[in-house]
């Protein structure tokens, strides 16, 4: 008799390239309807609604209804953090068009991670406040330093709110593309809102890519040491 969690249902449902997708898909952080799923998975708007039932049964993802319309979201950001490892382990995928290798480079350069900034902006924003002194890293936690906690309190931010969440205030995010810790957790859910606030950067419509403006640029610069 198997004591054990049974891993075989959740890699089963990971293991199905149409449902992986949606999963992938969702780790924007926003909530989507099954039609706007099935475009980005390329599949039928009555298969992406078989393949979120699955999903949902396997608590992976949640569904909130608004009168006729259902809208999908990951379960939460434990499920986000366990995709992304998976992410991490995953050979790349095959690029067979323009558009697609336009996406991945995007992906790769600056996006959202569930609710917090990853890719080459993500571990350069954290490398870059590693090396002013602003966080420490510890295993697999980043803590805030005397130092960091004035900045981020100049920067806009309320940090006695943002530990007061009910989840992990700065934990260490593996990143897929980089290879290299990014933060995430609360503080890093704050910063990233935060830059969408100040306009630094914005959403990349279909996919979960972010583009940093030429504010951005600026703001990142100069409060950040950050060339992007």
């Amino acid at each position: 008799m198997n004591i054990n969690p049974n891993v075989a249902e959740v890699a089963f449902l990971l293991g199905e390239t149409s449902r992986a997708t949606i999963l992938t898909s969702l780790m924007d952080g926003r909530f989507h309807t099954a039609s706007e799923l099935a475009f980005m998975a390329a599949i039928t708007p009555q298969t992406a609604s078989f393949h979120l039932s699955k999903l949902i049964e396997g608590n992976l993802v949640n569904v909130e209804k608004h009168g006729r319309h259902r809208y999908f979201q990951l379960a939460d950001g434990e499920v986000a953090r366990i995709l992304e490892s998976f992410l991490a382990i995953s050979p790349p995928p095959e690029v067979r068009s323009l558009k697609q290798s336009s996406q991945v480079k995007l992906l790769r350069e600056a996006r959202t991670c569930y609710d917090h900034l990853a890719g080459k902006l993500g571990v350069d924003l954290t490398e870059s406040m590693l090396n002013a002194g602003y966080l420490d890293k510890e295993e697999r936690e980043f803590v805030v330093t005397p130092k960091g906690e004035q900045f981020f309190t100049d920067f806009g931010l309320d940090l006695c709110i943002l530990k007061r969440k009910r989840r992990s205030f700065s934990h260490a995010c593996l990143d897929w593309s980089e290879r290299h810790h990014h933060l995430a957790g609360s503080l890093g859910h704050g910063l990233m809102t935060h830059f969408f606030e100040l306009g630094w950067i914005i959403q990349v419509p279909s996919i979960r890519a972010v583009k940093v403006t030429d504010k951005g640029k600026v703001g990142f610069k100069q409060a950040f040491n950050l060339n992007v």
